[in-house]
């Protein structure tokens, strides 16, 4: 069988891609949409994530899930669903891999930080910050800014969540509004069904790994899941099937079983809706009503109950909270400090950093921060704040 007679007539094919922003030689070893998620592995952002937090700050265990680990089970999880699919798996896989990159350390309170301390100087946002990661800060290549990702990577890394027009007009949302003027990237539109399929992967995923990693860390047990939608049906099969099995193998069966459950119901959704709205090509993809690829109705109740647990049990938890509060007061009292006096930063940003105009200076702080790894946040707040006063050496 060919490997067109094996691709839906709806899949991107990366021999039709539009192209790069800057032209290059086509690669002899790797199709674009591959030399695009090598070129995402390969970057300095990428590597960054092992030691940024998903829940649980990165040096607070060895087996919870950092943004790294995070990001490698939506690549995979993503290729599943497109191979179901007979979509392109190296365009799931690339927009997986890319869609954290700009994720600041602590995770949601490091961002929720930032966006504080950028209020007054145009916003910030993760998914920007990695729109900006992938055109423009990662600096590797000498004919150009950024990674000169193929088009349809770089529109599945803005729209991989739908449409962003209701999105222009934020401040923090410019860059992605420019580069749209420069480039084109239908803004207006649904992104390819690869990109879909990595977003749904991204739900997937966390929901299953916040379940694995809460019950680890003690902040719930898996009997408070009993009366969970999807887990608890789930829980009850499982102990049914391996009544001798221990709590241990209990949690790792249900949760698997739990992502097999999630990606039929994504393949069924998806199928059916693909059929409903007689989705043909590519261009019917973008231009289509609604996101195809998707849960079902009775799946996103689930989820939501699912979600509403994990929200008052682990979000929440007091533990977490506290780590939150700890975070949040690293990253703010260093934006403050590099905003009063740049000549406090490494080389390559304190230049940067020195401008007059206010939104230049703060913009360079939080490029700077939105960079830094847990770790790394931790040793150079202490080196600031500490009153140890020998030479950084």
């Amino acid at each position: 069988m060919t490997l067109s007679a094996q691709r839906a007539p709806y899949a991107e094919t990366p021999d039709q891609s539009r192209g790069r922003l800057v032209p290059e030689t086509v690669s002899r070893t790797r199709n674009a949409f591959a030399r695009d998620r090598d070129r995402i592995i390969h970057c300095t952002a990428f590597r960054r994530l092992k030691e940024k937090t998903q829940v649980f700050v990165a040096h607070e265990g060895d087996h919870y899930r950092t943004r790294l680990t995070h990001s490698l089970e939506v690549a995979q999880i993503a290729r599943s669903i497109a191979h179901a699919l007979k979509l392109d798996q190296d365009l799931a896989e690339t927009v997986a891999l890319a869609h954290d990159l700009g994720h600041p350390p602590f995770g949601h309170a490091g961002e929720d930080e930032l966006q504080l301390c950028m209020a007054a100087h145009g916003g910030f946002d993760h998914n920007v910050q990695t729109f900006r990661v992938v055109t423009k800060l990662e600096e590797r290549y000498p004919a150009f800014d950024g990674l000169n990702l193929s088009w349809e990577t770089i529109e599945g890394v803005v729209k991989h969540n739908g449409p962003v027009t209701d999105q222009l007009d934020k401040p923090s949302w410019r860059a992605i509004a420019d580069y749209g003027a420069e480039w084109d990237l239908r803004l207006d539109s649904f992104a390819s069904l690869e990109a879909q399929a990595a977003a749904i992967a991204d739900d997937i995923a966390y929901n299953n790994h916040d379940v694995d990693d809460g019950v680890q860390a003690g902040l719930f047990r898996l009997d408070d899941l009993n009366d969970v939608p999807l887990i608890g049906p789930i829980l009850h099969r499982t102990r049914k099937d391996w009544p001798d099995l221990d709590n241990r193998m209990i949690r790792l069966e249900a949760v698997r079983r739990m992502i097999g459950a999630m990606i039929d119901d994504v393949l069924a959704e998806t199928e059916r809706r693909i059929a409903e709205d007689g989705i043909v090509t590519t261009e019917d993809v973008r231009t289509a009503s609604r996101t195809l690829v998707q849960f079902s109705g009775p799946m996103m109740e689930d989820l939501g109950r699912l979600r509403a647990f994990l929200y008052e049990r682990m979000y929440r938890h007091y533990r977490v909270n506290r780590t939150r509060s700890q975070a949040r007061r690293i990253l703010s009292e260093m934006f403050a400090l590099f905003m009063r006096e740049p000549d406090v930063l490494p080389p390559e940003w304190s230049g940067k950093a020195r401008s007059e105009e206010p939104d230049r200076r703060a913009r360079a702080v939080c490029d700077y921060i939105a960079g830094m790894t847990d770790r790394y946040a931790i040793e150079e707040h202490r080196k600031l704040f500490s009153l140890d006063l020998q030479l950084d050496l």
